[in-house]
């Protein structure tokens, strides 16, 4: 390999799962996964970090893993921010030019966005994300690009994103106990966005659905542009805890029979099978219909779709939205959920796959709902080196130059055996997870300015391309 070669390693703090993943960019521009890894997450609430040593022992445990299988050692990261405290607000700004006869230039556009982070906030949050909609030049409305035209007074319309500074802080905390550094913090439902919708959804009009364990992150297009973002805090974790309480069985058991048995469809579920669940403490076991666990499972899945429409209601794009939804994430592997999608929303509905973007042998493990935000961090991280130019502080270990293969982390296995000939029991096994521990080189931590990211955010706005149409 090249030693001009540039790689981009990404950490997803997520609810259920911490997974690290390190990856490059091939010469056709596709992304070669080299090495991902993923542990159970256990200091993490609906998407905030609440216990610091426990995200720290996982952060640090799956850097360690994946940085063994790809030989890559890296010091810097980029990493996804989520959560319920994540909001988003509309806001309009504006200047008067004096030389309204002059060409306007981009540096009046980033003035207009500078703007946007004056506006008034409530005390501990802070803005994430600045993304320009449309621009107006004097009465001329719909302007996507103002480079280059004339006019006195230059407006535009803003989706702000805004997040809490004491979440964005303990996730950098958690990075640098690690001994890791934060390169940059990207929003979690844009990073997905990028790595399952095509440009041609975004321009039809999609909306993505990110069903994690902590929450569910709504994120609303429309002509290529963001149009509105939301965070539900409900997602997996509360059907486990429904299943949990409602067959009166353990959590561990719970989420197994909801990943292995589990459907969003309580009418189509079988009748005649049922599951075998250990007794707490030696006592008998419990039987449980694949029907009953249907139902529990299918009337929080209904909640939460409500709620999805909820957000698509208020964003306004309701009747304008002629690719449907993208669900994706961990949740987005129940079965029967897009069936029970499309007739509670009346869309064409699909399961995000992080496909488009993929190439290289580790293609068809990674090819997994799952794993959509950690594809969609390593792509933002590219695209942040190349606009700003910057080098990203990786380098291959004693092992580099040999072919490397990721090596999936092994699903638990669960036995299936016939005890009754009318009677489908099941015997569900126990969940194991492996610890392990790491201690990363100690580096000190860069910055990323306001300016670079409305810089980028308007590189990519005003990026014209020749493009033909086909047959």
């Amino acid at each position: 390999m090249s030693k001009k070669e540039q790689y981009v390693a990404a950490i997803d703090i997520g609810t259920t799962k911490i997974v690290a993943i390190v990856g490059k960019k091939n010469e056709n521009g596709k992304i070669e996964i080299l090495g991902l890894s993923k542990a159970l997450s256990k200091g993490v609430k609906r998407g905030v970090v609440l216990n610091i040593e426990e995200t720290v022992e996982a952060i640090q445990q799956t850097v360690d893993d994946v940085q063994k299988r790809s030989g890559i050692y890296f010091t810097e990261v980029f990493v996804g921010i989520a959560g319920q405290h994540i909001k988003s607000m509309k806001n309009r700004g504006y200047i008067m030019r004096e030389a309204y006869e002059d060409e306007i230039q981009k540096e009046e556009v980033f003035r207009l966005m500078e703007d946007m982070h004056k506006i008034h906030i409530d005390i501990g949050e802070e803005i994430i994300h600045v993304i320009p909609q449309n621009f107006i030049v004097d009465n001329e409305t719909g302007v996507k690009s103002p480079i280059g035209m004339c006019g006195r007074r230059l407006e535009a319309n803003f989706h702000i994103v805004i997040g809490q500074v004491a979440a964005a802080k303990n996730i950098e905390k958690c990075i640098r106990k690690a001994n890791l550094t934060v390169k940059d913090l990207i929003l979690e439902p844009l990073a997905s966005s990028d790595a399952v919708l095509t440009e041609d959804e975004k321009e039809a009009g999609v909306v993505l659905v990110d069903i994690g364990g902590g929450t569910t992150d709504v994120a609303v297009y429309y002509d290529n542009i963001i149009r509105h973002t939301a965070v539900i805090p409900f997602g997996g974790n509360v059907v486990t805890k429904d299943i949990k309480e409602g067959c009166a069985i353990l959590q561990r058991y719970a989420e197994q029979l909801k990943i292995q048995y589990g459907s969003a469809l309580g009418d189509i579920a079988p009748e005649d099978k049922v599951v075998s669940i250990p007794g707490i403490s030696g006592r008998e076991p419990k039987e449980i219909s694949f029907k009953s666990l249907a139902y529990i499972i299918q009337s929080r899945m209904e909640e939460i779709i409500d709620a999805i429409n909820f957000e698509i209601q208020v964003s306004g794009y309701a009747d304008k939205l002629a690719a449907g939804v993208v669900i994706t994430g961990g949740g987005a592997m129940l079965k029967h959920l897009p069936q029970l999608m499309k007739f509670k929303t009346a869309m064409d509905v699909r399961i995000g796959l992080p496909n488009k973007h993929l190439a290289g042998s580790a293609r068809n493990e990674i090819n997994q709902p799952m794993y959509a935000t950690s594809v969609g961090l390593i792509l933002r991280g590219f695209d942040f080196l190349e606009t700003y130019k910057k080098t990203f502080n990786a380098g291959a270990g004693e092992e580099f130059g040999r072919q490397k293969q990721v090596i999936p982390v092994p699903r638990e296995e669960v036995t299936e055996k016939i005890v009754e000939p009318e009677k489908a029991r099941t015997q569900v096994t126990e969940e194991k997870v492996k610890e392990e521990s790491f201690t990363a080189p100690v580096y000190e931590e860069e910055k990323v300015s306001i300016a670079d990211k409305i810089k980028s955010i308007l590189s990519k706005m005003f990026e014209v391309e020749d493009q033909s149409i086909g047959n």
